[in-house]
């Protein structure tokens, strides 16, 4: 009997979390084009007549989305990161203003999307959505989490968007742990008093690697999983800052706008500690292997470590 795999991308537990959603019928999948690579093709397989694609028509999409939550059905419409910009208009004015329980996933999004190229590689999401009044905003950290977090999406009040990743990434959770996630509560994945690391996605499991390395050196570290960017757990961030008086936020999208600057704009009101950011610096990315991608825009697990020291430093 061979032992369960510790790797897993978020965008598998997004596709398993529609199959188990599928008891619900007022749960409709919605597809453009790429159903394959959202993974929501499980769903149409087993529920042909409740999946909608839509071609190439992400606007359209977003409006159908719109119009099925208006009328009481649970929308879930999945793309790529970048494809769902495209409808932005229409999700900003169609589902997100009216405060539409319907829920975007974002598919292939950072840095980590690697080869596609810039084009593809939405650095840029989380912030865009995060400005949006009524939305939830999601970045699992691997496939039992997002499966879990999707899960909890048909009981939300309003419209979220969510972001996944194609590439495997070492698990986070197990089947146990997992049942401690909750939208809009970060998930504490180790405990120390001298730094904190908070971190998103793939940058979670950098970060707890990170964290074993520092803590070889004498240092102890809190390892965050903010996998809700909004709403921020605002609690658990005055909690940490109380207590190690320094942060370092970790994150592959831009650090313009994203996690990092979600807890900056808030201890700038109520917790003036040192925060060291990791994230894409303000430029766009460019085609190759993702970890050699994360080398050139300094997203590593010793750029993480390195900025731990510094945050430190500046206590």
């Amino acid at each position: 009997m061979s032992s369960p795999s510790i790797y897993g991308a978020s965008r598998d537990g997004y596709g398993n979390a529609l199959l188990r959603l599928a008891a619900n019928p007022d749960v409709i999948v919605l597809e453009a084009d790429l159903g394959k690579s959202t993974k929501s093709c499980h769903f149409r397989k087993e529920y042909p007549d409740r999946t909608i694609s839509l071609g190439i028509a992400e606007q359209n999409m977003m409006l159908v989305a719109a119009g099925l939550a208006s009328s009481g059905k649970i929308p879930f419409a999945s793309t790529f990161a970048i494809f769902t910009e495209r409808g932005f208009e229409q999700i900003r004015n169609g589902i997100a203003r009216p405060g539409l329980n319907a829920h975007i996933c974002g598919s292939h999004g950072g840095i980590h999307t690697g080869s596609d190229g810039s084009s593809a590689q939405s650095i840029e999401d989380l912030a865009i959505y995060r400005t949006l009044p009524n939305m939830t905003v999601i970045h699992p950290s691997d496939d039992l989490s997002a499966e879990e977090l999707t899960m909890q999406l048909v009981n939300l009040d309003g419209p979220s968007y969510m972001r996944t990743i194609r590439n495997k990434v070492q698990r986070t959770y197990d089947a146990k742990t997992k049942e401690n996630i909750k939208i809009g509560k970060g998930n504490v994945i180790k405990s120390g008093d001298d730094v904190a690391i908070v971190a998103c996605g793939v940058m979670v499991s950098k970060s707890i690697e990170a964290a074993k390395i520092l803590n070889d050196e004498g240092i102890k570290v809190t390892v965050i999983d903010m996998h809700t960017i909004k709403p921020l757990d605002t609690e658990l961030i005055d909690s940490i800052s109380s207590k190690c008086k320094c942060i370092v936020t970790a994150e592959d999208h831009s650090v313009i706008g994203g996690l990092g600057s979600a807890i900056a704009e808030h201890n700038s009101k109520t917790n003036l500690v040192p925060i060291e950011m990791i994230g894409v610096k303000d430029r766009f990315g460019e085609s190759g292997d993702s970890e050699e991608l994360f080398e050139i825009m300094n997203l590593t697990t010793l750029d993480i470590v390195n900025a731990a020291k510094e945050s430190m430093a500046r206590k």
